[in-house]
Parts: structure tokens; sequence; C-alpha cells
């Protein structure tokens, strides 16, 4: 995953999402962007009338584009709401160590309730 994808996570909010292709009853949540703002502007004029052809260049073959090569702009690619609880990009090891450290905290802290 490029730099620029884990930057744009980190960065957002719950606030910086957006539904599109409502109108094609195919709705997807997407972290806002340039693209997104075109591809939503042609759903308000289009509005019923409007095609997956109308909007192909916003969310056709843009994983790559984003994904891989960082251009944040391409077009409209899943994130939900959740990324406003992303506050870091940990490692692998770290992430899963956490999540070790953490559970082991709270099973202790429950078992010591229990006893006392």
């Amino acid at each position: 995953m490029h730099q620029n994808v884990k930057d744009a996570l980190v960065a957002a909010t719950e606030l910086d999402t957006r539904l599109i292709m409502r109108p094609l009853r195919n709705t997807e949540r997407v972290l806002n962007n340039a693209a997104v703002e075109r591809l939503l502007e042609k759903e308000r004029t289009l509005g019923s009338a409007l095609k997956f052809e109308d909007i192909i260049e916003e969310v056709a073959g843009v994983y790559p584009k984003i994904m891989k090569n960082g251009d944040m702009d391409a077009g409209g690619w899943s994130c939900g709401q959740v990324v406003g609880l992303i506050h870091d990009v940990p490692t692998c090891k770290d992430l899963i160590e956490g999540m070790v450290r953490e559970a082991e905290e709270i099973i202790r802290g429950r078992l010591q309730r229990l006893v006392a």
C-alpha cells in the first residue's frame, strides 16, 4: 500500500467519507477526494438519468492507481466511517503484540475482581 494511502487514512475522520452511486442502487461509502466530488456533481446533475458509463472514470480501475501509485484523487475507493478510529499505522508485529497485551490486561483485571 502506498504511503499516501496510509497518510490519508491516519489524517481522515469519520466525517471525511461520502456515499456514492446511490442513484444506481449500488451505494458505496468512500473517502472523499476530488474524483468523488466530480462523481457527486454528475449524480446531482443527471439525477435518475445517471448511468454507470457516466461515472466510469471515477470508479473503474482506480484501486491500482490509488493503492500502488498513491494517486489519491484517481477515483472513489471504499472507506468506512471507522477511518476516524485510525490514528497510526503500526507494523503487523506491533499490532498483534498490542492486541495480545490489551487482552491479557482485560483478562487479568476481570480475574482479580473474581478473586477479591
